[in-house]
């Protein structure tokens, strides 16, 4: 059964920093595109980012424009885990954060698409204020 568990959330002052992990379970976590998503209240969802799998172009990594030089995404193979390194943190970054598998291995479609992931997790608050 594929899971994605998000943890990691909560409030944070301007310019601080957060770590999220998404835990997973259930594939081969090598194998495909993970990205982060977020939502805020009243706006569309936004592609945060997309880690590509080890079949697509390994190791790159694509950034909003938003989060780019501010948010770091790492894997951690052992722990079958995608971390979310939030630094610089902004009042507007707040939303709720979910991470989600791609449905192939190609390699991520940036901007990212919600519609090319088909397992999402729960999602986790994320709220940058003073």
């Amino acid at each position: 059964q594929v899971q994605l568990v998000e943890s990691g959330g909560g409030l944070v002052q301007p310019g601080g920093s957060l770590r999220l992990s998404c835990t997973t379970s259930g594939f081969a976590l090598d194998y495909y595109d993970i990205g982060w998503f977020r939502q805020a209240p009243g706006k569309e969802r936004e592609g945060v980012s997309c880690s590509s799998s080890s079949f697509g172009s390994f190791g790159t990594t694509y950034y909003a424009d938003s989060v780019k030089g501010r948010f770091t995404v790492t894997r951690d193979k052992a722990k079958r885990t995608v971390y979310l390194q939030m630094d610089s943190l902004k009042p507007e970054d707040t939303a709720i954060y979910y991470c989600a598998r791609a449905r192939t291995s190609y390699g991520c479609n940036w901007p990212a698409r919600g519609n090319d992931y088909n397992y999402w997790g729960q999602g986790t608050q994320v709220t940058v204020s003073s």
